[in-house]
């Protein structure tokens, strides 16, 4: 019996709040519009992101030159750093070496022995610079290829069409591509060049492939390309042909099998099969994934935590608006429980409606996004099942975070007693929040202050983690402490704004003054995108400043050689013997690996670095030491440090320090000198000597020339008249840079993390101040009764939104400002940076913004206007 009457009175609760809801859903359809609206954008930004994420996380670098191997030997590029952290289990952090890991080339054998192969083919690739006939000045009809043996053209597979196959050391086979640029054909005669002096050739034949992408090729004898390619002992790959009726699974087990478990040192083989196969032509693409995936991870961690504030203040906002109605309600006896379920069901069809129509648009704006990725060449595959998954998640993310958030808005009010809601009824809502928000406000905001502070006293990206946890610290803060900020600003600028406005300025000042919560829930989500905005970019902005300043600094060089395909050893020996020049090094660019600590957790760092030559150093680059002497810059085992770096790492001069080459080889060098530009320059730099041994191709990206009169271009054009390709031309900071100053993946992580997030944040700032006018109708009736004419409200309503959106920029800017100071310091030693023409952009914006929120719904028109008609 009273199981039945539990059951009825359940029933009933169900009814009476379904009832309530539907009723409301009618009364506040505009209310409820600019919820949906944020909740849409929320859910479409959430399922695009994910889409993104989980495209880059299946990403798999594309099969082209083994596309006709059934399986193929490679050396892992991964390398691990186990350590224990403060406390805890030993962890394991896991990187991708930037260079090559070639195998020894006994393997071959090994695989070939191995059972169901039928044959297995070395691997080798070598860039040359291919001259064709008849060409004239150095340059001409050059184009760059990729040097490969004739055996393995069967692993592309690429067929004769042609000719026939090298015979001899002085014939080549070039791909039709490569004939075509060069305009030769069988028989003809090529001049090819690799890491030495050009040689010509004789054109035995000509293949084609179906398999289309890649670069061209030119193929020699094993025996020859193995000289060319200056390692004879070790090959970069080994393809396996199967026996017919041989599986793969079948192939990689005997492969697995047949193979030692170590090729060279302690480096593992690894037998790729299917698509893993593409890992073997494109060794780094992995380890450039890796490294983009923190970034867009943490990008992604800033969306849901926008997504979430946005929601849940445009939802509070909305049911705020209607304590009165809710007090009412309760007053004439409706329960709590059955308000709560009211409202909640009330918010979950407006979420839940929004939250599938922004999955539906989270598709399109996914693959947009997917689209400005510049990955190559890393394809970022979209299955269709990946697509149901990030909308469906980011729906059902939506629609579950959108009743918790209106339930707890509602509660203030329906917890009330009915004698007691009576009287809170017709009463304002309360300007101030409770103990319980602004204790955890000024918890989060000192959180932040503490997180800045601790960011100036470390470095690298150390301090930038900590100032980004500082930066989202802040934002919440400001949410929470909202109120207490209106109050703040209502005080400093209530008095220009009645000494400007006169009676609206008066009208303007009482109503900001009256409604701090009001003021708070329109500031917010301003500050939020003057903050993330103003934290994205002027932090880039900050170190490519920096960057170029030290890069140009260091730069003593006026002039620049470069190569399309590097440049040969004897290339930067005949730039110093040419007349005029001064001193000239070459440049040789790769990455090294970092073991360290980071706050206990073991850390695995790719960093670029140079290598150079120390005998013409000084002429050329200055670095600016501040302790050691460059010149003792030599030899395999010395290396110079970066100031920060070595301060990390507690090193001076004649200390040593442990790094992973980047074909993965550890290395213990002697610390012969300090400088400071390495935001230009990179935080260490190696002898050419140390370097050429790990490297994929061991030439020289760049000759930095000096002068010794400023004129020497013509004579060394003439030097270099036997190298084809070479160009001469003004030096520039960007020769020497570390990193270039800006790529199309950063300029795609800007449009983005800024553009995207940054849009968003903007429609929430016009969904948030609609929501706002619309739900003051009844005080501009009310002004409009009293007297008030409807210029003079408008006018009000114009000196509020512009208080609003003044009061946003300064404090959004100042919440910026705290980690950005933090960090700049921290990284640079100087100032934040953000170009005026951006800040100017994004006040701009701002205000745009501010005003088709807060002025649209209040000027729509005729009797329909929220102003209201003079009674």
């Amino acid at each position: 019996m009273q199981d039945d009457v539990r059951d009825d009175v359940r029933a009933g609760v169900r009814r009476a709040s379904a009832f309530l809801a539907r009723r409301s859903l009618k009364a506040h359809r505009r209310a409820w519009g600019a919820v949906f609206a944020a909740t849409t954008a929320a859910a479409a930004l959430i399922g695009a992101f994910a889409v993104v994420v989980g495209s880059l996380l299946l990403a798999q670098p594309p099969v082209e030159r083994y596309a006709g191997a059934d399986a193929v030997i490679a050396g892992d590029q991964r390398v691990t750093y186990t350590a224990k952290p403060w406390g805890s289990e030993p962890q394991t952090s896991t990187a991708y070496l930037p260079e090559r890991v070639r195998l020894d080339r006994s393997v071959v054998a090994k695989a070939a022995s191995a059972r169901g192969v039928a044959k297995a083919v070395a691997d080798d690739s070598v860039p040359v610079t291919v001259t064709g006939p008849g060409s004239g000045a150095a340059g001409a009809d050059a184009a760059v290829a990729v040097g490969r043996s004739w055996a393995a053209a069967e692993l592309t597979p690429y067929r004769l069409t042609g000719g026939h196959a090298p015979r001899t050391a002085g014939e080549v086979v070039i791909d039709d591509t490569l004939a075509a640029a060069t305009g030769s054909g069988t028989g003809a005669h090529v001049t090819l060049q690799f890491d030495g002096a050009p040689r010509p050739y004789t054109v035995s034949g000509i293949a084609g492939t179906d398999r289309r992408g890649g670069s061209p090729a030119a193929f020699l004898t094993e025996h020859h390309l193995a000289a060319v390619a200056g390692h004879p002992g070790t090959v970069d790959a080994i393809g396996v042909l199967a026996e017919e009726g041989v599986s793969t699974d079948v192939l990689r087990a005997s492969l697995e099998a047949a193979l030692p478990d170590r090729a060279r040192g302690d480096r593992e083989l690894r037998v790729l099969t299917g698509a893993e196969r593409g890992q073997a032509e494109h060794p780094d693409a992995l380890g450039a994934r890796n490294e983009l995936l923190p970034l867009l991870g943490s990008i992604t961690g800033t969306v849901f935590m926008v997504a979430l504030l946005v929601i849940a203040t445009t939802i509070s906002q909305a049911v705020h608006q209607r304590s009165g109605e809710l007090a009412l309600l309760r007053a004439v006896g409706a329960t709590p429980r059955q308000l709560r379920s009211a409202v909640g069901r009330e918010v979950s069809r407006v979420a839940g409606a929004a939250a599938v129509l922004g999955a539906v648009g989270a598709v399109p704006l996914g693959l947009l996004m997917r689209s400005l990725l510049t990955t190559d060449p890393l394809p970022l595959p979209v299955p269709v099942w990946l697509l149901f998954a990030a909308t469906a998640v980011a729906a059902v993310l939506v629609a579950l975070a959108a009743r918790p958030v209106a339930v707890l808005a509602a509660r203030a009010v329906t917890g009330l007693r009915p004698a007691a809601a009576l009287g809170a009824a017709g009463a304002p809502e309360p300007g101030e929040p409770g103990r319980a928000r602004t204790v955890t406000g000024a918890v989060l905001a000192l959180a932040g202050v503490s997180a800045a502070g601790a960011a100036t006293a470390q470095g690298g990206q150390a301090a930038a983690v900590a100032a980004s946890g500082a930066a989202t610290s802040l934002i919440i803060a400001v949410a929470l402490l909202g109120p207490w900020i209106a109050r703040g600003a209502t005080q400093v600028l209530g008095t220009p704004l009645r000494r400007a406005g006169g009676v609206s300025g008066f009208l303007a000042d009482r109503s900001a003054a009256a409604h701090h919560r009001r003021l708070g829930a329109a500031i917010t989500p301003i500050v939020l995108v003057v903050a993330f905005v103003c934290v994205q970019l002027a932090a880039s902005s900050t170190l490519e400043r920096a960057a170029d300043r030290q890069a140009a600094a260091a730069l003593r060089a006026d002039l620049v050689v470069t190569g399309p395909a590097g440049l040969p050893a004897g290339a930067v020996r005949a730039v110093r013997e040419a007349p005029g020049v001064e001193a000239a090094t070459g440049v040789l660019r790769s990455g090294v690996v970092l073991a360290h600590r980071e706050m206990g957790d073991p850390k695995l760092d790719r960093l670029p670095v140079l290598g150079v030559t120390a005998d013409q150093l000084a002429g050329t680059l200055d670095p600016h030491i501040t302790a050691g002497d460059p010149a003792d810059l030599t030899g395999r085992g010395t290396v110079a440090v970066g100031e920060d770096r070595a301060a990390d790492l507690d090193v001076g001069v004649g200390d040593s320090v442990e790094l992973r080459l980047g074909d993965g080889a550890e290395v213990r060098l002697r610390v012969v000198a300090l400088y400071e530009r390495a935001l230009g320059l990179g935080e260490f730099m190696l002898p050419r000597e140390a370097l050429a041994g790990h490297v994929a191709v061991p030439r020289d990206q760049r000759i930095l020339v000096r002068s010794a009169n400023g004129g020497a271009a013509p004579a060394v054009r003439r030097a270099l008249a036997a190298y084809p390709g070479a160009q001469v031309r003004p030096a520039t900071a960007d020769d020497v840079r570390i990193a270039p100053p800006s790529s199309d993946q950063d300029n795609a992580m800007v449009v983005i993390g800024v553009g995207v997030i940054g849009g968003f944040a903007l429609l929430a700032v016009v969904s948030t101040l609609s929501l706002i006018t619309v739900g003051r109708r009844a005080e501009f009736r009310l002004l409009r009764t009293v007297g008030a004419g409807r210029r003079q409200v408008r006018r009000m309503l114009v000196l509020e939104t512009g208080m609003v959106a003044v009061a946003g920029l300064a404090i959004g800017t100042l919440v910026a400002v705290i980690p950005l100071l933090a960090f700049s310091l921290s990284a640079t030693g100087s100032m934040p940076y953000l170009p005026p023409a951006r800040y100017g952009a994004l006040a701009l914006a701002v205000t745009v913004a501010a005003g088709a929120g807060a002025l649209w719904p209040g000027w729509s028109g005729g009797g329909r206007s929220v102003l209201g008609r003079r009674k």
